[in-house]
């Protein structure tokens, strides 16, 4: 088949549709020429196809937004004065709430439950009734016991009595010294009598005390475990009921050893460690208190020594076995330069912050972390007390941008260390300068009419980077390194 026949046809058989549209026969004429020639006509139709839908994808896809990255002018940000405080040096810890008594009480004595005093969860004393086993028994065998006294009392007496005579006539040599001995004997005997007999009803009474079951310390009764009617039975396994004392209250926590000697060094001082729970979710504050005794042993398992802190809990607020948050305050250490920990940032570099000065310029400052205390942190080296930094909005910067400050108009003090941002910032402008020379030649053939030094030649430049020449690829790098690259940086730009 000849194209150039076959385009000449397509241009005689559409003649007459385009030279004169209101003539519906070119339309009959264009479908005998798709009959003579189907396979062209399907070449026709699927490149119409497809462009067609290469114009919906133009229509359809985003494009290219400005980029929102650095030096997009000044960029707002939230900022905070270094201060001069004290800081707290605190351990945290997961605890458990133990109380220091917990005791179930069980029958002595076995019998039938008869009488039940508590209400479930009542707050008792130790020597509180609390239940009542059958007495009858055992006041039968208390009665016996006095009995059985009674009479070998009176037979001591007795006996005592004879002998009292026989010793009158051994004295008138009226009897043997033979009966006389006897009748001591018998007198000893009795004696050891009665001494059992006293010894039964002290046993009896104390048998009789135990039906009445009391609580043996202070606190909260439980459940009750055995009804009314129910045979019990002394030392069973199962109790009546448990008491447990709330007030005062304990927690046990560890601690890692390697933190162990600082807390051993302050508590041997004679310091008065404080000690504050926290709930789960460490930000409602239960209750507070003071560490009581440190363990006398490393769990080799874990690597961390039990201490025990005491809390007076006479809200209650403490409950038996319930996990809390521990904060243990080891020591304060004054006058430190303290900063929100928002301010910190961590790059390739180590941590760093960005210090505002006065002409409104975010310099980054490298600085060594000390303590951190829940949303401060102590500043060992890099900040003074009143340096400005930022605490919002440090992941769109880099060292030199530009920042404002949203809000009422806030005076920036001079910060420490300007000589060195100024030495910083000069170097910058140089750079900054060799590239607008190096890479003018670029901006004007890439860049269209962006000024040289712009933002938005910079833009340019940064976003057709692989189009540029070597001495402006150069003179870009040299800016970045004279720049200090912003550690805090998710983005480049020239």
């Amino acid at each position: 088949m000849n194209i150039e026949h076959t385009n000449k046809d397509i241009h005689a058989g559409l003649h007459t549709g385009l030279v004169a549209p209101a003539n519906a026969g070119w339309w009959t004429d264009f479908k005998q020429w798709c009959g003579r020639h189907p396979r062209l006509s399907r070449v026709v139709f699927i490149g119409l196809g497809l462009a067609l839908l290469a114009l919906l994808i133009w229509a359809i896809y985003p494009k290219p937004a400005v980029r929102n990255g650095f030096n997009n002018g000044p960029q707002p940000v939230g900022v905070a004065t270094a201060r001069d405080a004290p800081i707290n040096v605190t351990l945290n810890a997961l605890g458990t709430v133990t109380p220091l008594a917990t005791a179930t009480v069980r029958p002595q004595v076995g019998g039938m439950l008869t009488k039940i005093y508590f209400t479930e969860g009542q707050l008792v004393k130790a020597g509180d009734l609390l239940a009542q086993i059958d007495p009858r028994p055992y006041q039968a065998a208390l009665d016996q016991s006095k009995g059985q006294l009674a009479r070998d009392q009176s037979n001591l007496n007795n006996a005592k009595l004879d002998l009292a005579r026989d010793q009158a006539l051994a004295a008138q040599n009226a009897i043997s010294a033979q009966a006389v001995a006897t009748q001591q004997a018998l007198v000893g005997s009795d004696s050891g009598v009665v001494q059992s007999d006293q010894a039964n009803v002290e046993s009896a009474e104390i048998n009789l005390g135990y039906t009445r079951i009391t609580a043996p310390v202070d606190g909260r009764v439980g459940l009750h475990l055995v009804d009314v009617g129910n045979i019990v039975s002394a030392g069973q396994t199962t109790g009546v009921v448990v008491v447990t004392e709330l007030s005062p209250m304990s927690v046990i926590f560890t601690v890692p050893e390697d933190n162990i000697s600082q807390v051993m060094a302050r508590s041997t001082s004679g310091a008065e460690l404080a000690v504050t729970a926290f709930d789960r979710s460490q930000t409602v504050q239960i209750a507070t208190g003071k560490l009581a005794t440190i363990d006398n042993v490393v769990d080799p398992t874990t690597g961390t020594v039990k201490l025990r802190a005491m809390f007076d809990n006479s809200d209650g607020k403490l409950f038996p076995s319930q996990f809390v948050n521990i904060r243990l305050l080891v020591d304060t250490q004054q006058h430190q330069t303290v900063i929100p920990v928002a301010a910190v940032q961590r790059g390739a570099g180590g941590t760093f912050v960005f210090v505002v000065s006065p002409d409104k310029l975010a310099n980054q400052r490298s600085v060594k972390l000390g303590v951190q205390d829940g949303d401060n942190v102590a500043i060992l080296d890099g900040l003074k007390p009143g340096d400005t930094v930022v605490v919002d909005g440090a992941d769109r910067l880099r060292d030199g941008a530009e920042v404002t400050i949203p809000g009422p108009a806030q005076k920036i003090a001079a910060p420490s260390g300007a000589a060195a941002d100024a030495a910083r910032t000069a170097a910058r402008a140089a750079a900054q300068k060799a590239l607008t020379e190096a890479c003018s030649a670029d901006i004007a053939k890439l860049c269209g009419g962006a000024a040289p030094g712009s933002r938005e030649a910079r833009q340019c430049l940064f976003q057709k980077r692989s189009s540029l020449s070597s001495t402006c690829t150069a003179a870009m790098a040299q800016q970045r390194r004279a720049g200090g690259g912003g550690g805090g940086r998710r983005g480049g730009g020239p």
